[in-house]
C-alpha cells in the first residue's frame, strides 16, 4: 500500500483542479498521482470546506455596514443584489431533459446574494437548467425569510410618505415584492431612466462577483463531469474560497478574465423572461423612490 496522501497535497490537488479548466489526467500527472485519485480528493476536501466553513463563510455579516454600502452607491435601506447563473454540466443521466437551459446546453443554477463589495451572503445551488431564476428563488429559504421579514434586522426608512423595509435587488427576471426592488420595463420616461441606472449600477456588484467567481475558480466554466449530487458540493466550496479570496484581499489577475471570458464564449448565459406579478405595497415603494430620486438630482 502507498502511504496515503498529506492533507496538504490532497488541497493542493483540489485547488488546482477547481482552479483550471484542465482534465483530470492533466491534474494527476501533475502531481503524480491516479487519475482516479484526484476525482476522489476534489470532492473529499469540497465537502470538507462545505462542512466546516459554508455557514461561517457565506453569511449575512454586518447588515448596517452593506446597507451603508449600496447607500453610497445610491441606493438606500439596499442589503443585497441577488442573481442567478447557469454552470455548465454533462447531460446527466437521470432527467436529462430538464437540466436543458434556453441556450441548448446542459446546466445547474446557482443562485446568489451579494454584499456591496461582492461576497457572497447566501447561496442557493442545484435546481436544473430548465427551470426559471423566479421559481429558483420563490423555493429558496431566502424567498421565506425575506417574506417574514426575518432575513435582516428590522429596519424601516420613510421614503416620501411611504414605509420601505430593507430591500434586495433583482433584475427583470424576478418579481417585485415590497422587500425586492426590480427595474422598470417597457416605455421609460427620465425618472424611471434615472431610477433603472441608479439600481443597476448597485446591482452590477452580483455580475462582477460570478465574474470573479468563475475567474478564479475555471472549472465552473468546462462541463463539470461529477453527478447531480455532488456538482453543487464543489459549486458551494467554490462561493466559500471566492469568499474567502475577496475579504483577504487576494490579487485577481487580469489574465484569468481574458482566459474565463474565452471559456465562458462557449456557454453563453440564457435571458430569463421578465416576470410582470407585482404586489401593489412594491409599486407604492418603488414609485416613492423613484420620485426621491428625482428630488436628489434636482437639488445637486
Amino acid at each position: 500500500m502507498r502511504a496515503a496522501l498529506t492533507v496538504q497535497k490532497r488541497v493542493a490537488i483540489a485547488l488546482w483542479k477547481l482552479a483550471t479548466p484542465d482534465s483530470y489526467r492533466s491534474v494527476a500527472n501533475h502531481f503524480g498521482v491516479g487519475k482516479s485519485t484526484v476525482g476522489v480528493v476534489v470532492l473529499q476536501v469540497a465537502k470538507a470546506i462545505v462542512k466546516v466553513l459554508l455557514s461561517k463563510v457565506v453569511t449575512l455579516g454586518n447588515a448596517q455596514a452593506i446597507i451603508d454600502g449600496f447607500a453610497a452607491m445610491g441606493f438606500p435601506n439596499c442589503g443585497g443584489a441577488i442573481d442567478g447563473t447557469h454552470i455548465p454540466i454533462l447531460g446527466p443521466g437521470h432527467q436529462a431533459s430538464q437540466y436543458i437551459n434556453r441556450k441548448g446546453y446542459f446546466s445547474m443554477v446557482l443562485q446568489a446574494l451579494v454584499d456591496h463589495r461582492g461576497r457572497f451572503t447566501n447561496i442557493n445551488v442545484g435546481w436544473p437548467g430548465k427551470v426559471h431564476d423566479a421559481r429558483v428563488f420563490r423555493n429558496s429559504g431566502l424567498f421565506r425569510w425575506l417574506q417574514e421579514g426575518i432575513y435582516f434586522p428590522d429596519h424601516k426608512i420613510t421614503v416620501g410618505d411611504v414605509e420601505m423595509p430593507t430591500v434586495i435587488l433583482g433584475d427583470p427576471a424576478y418579481p417585485l415584492m415590497p422587500w425586492l426592488m426590480k427595474p422598470y420595463t417597457g416605455a421609460l420616461d427620465s425618472e424611471k431612466e434615472l431610477f433603472n441606472y441608479r439600481l443597476s449600477k448597485c446591482r452590477m456588484v452580483v455580475e462582477c462577483a460570478f465574474g470573479r467567481l468563475k475567474g478564479r475558480w475555471r472549472s465552473l466554466l468546462t462541463r463539470c463531469d461529477l453527478s447531480e449530487t455532488n456538482i453543487p458540493i464543489v459549486i458551494a466550496a467554490c462561493c466559500v474560497l471566492h469568499n474567502l479570496c475577496e475579504s483577504k484581499g487576494e490579487t485577481f489577475m487580469a489574465g484569468w478574465e481574458v482566459e474565463a471570458n474565452s471559456l465562458a464564449a462557449d456557454y453563453a448565459q440564457p435571458d430569463s423572461r421578465a416576470i410582470r406579478r407585482s404586489q401593489r405595497d412594491a409599486l407604492c415603494i418603488r414609485e416613492a423612490l423613484k420620485a426621491s430620486f428625482k428630488t436628489e438630482q434636482g437639488t445637486q
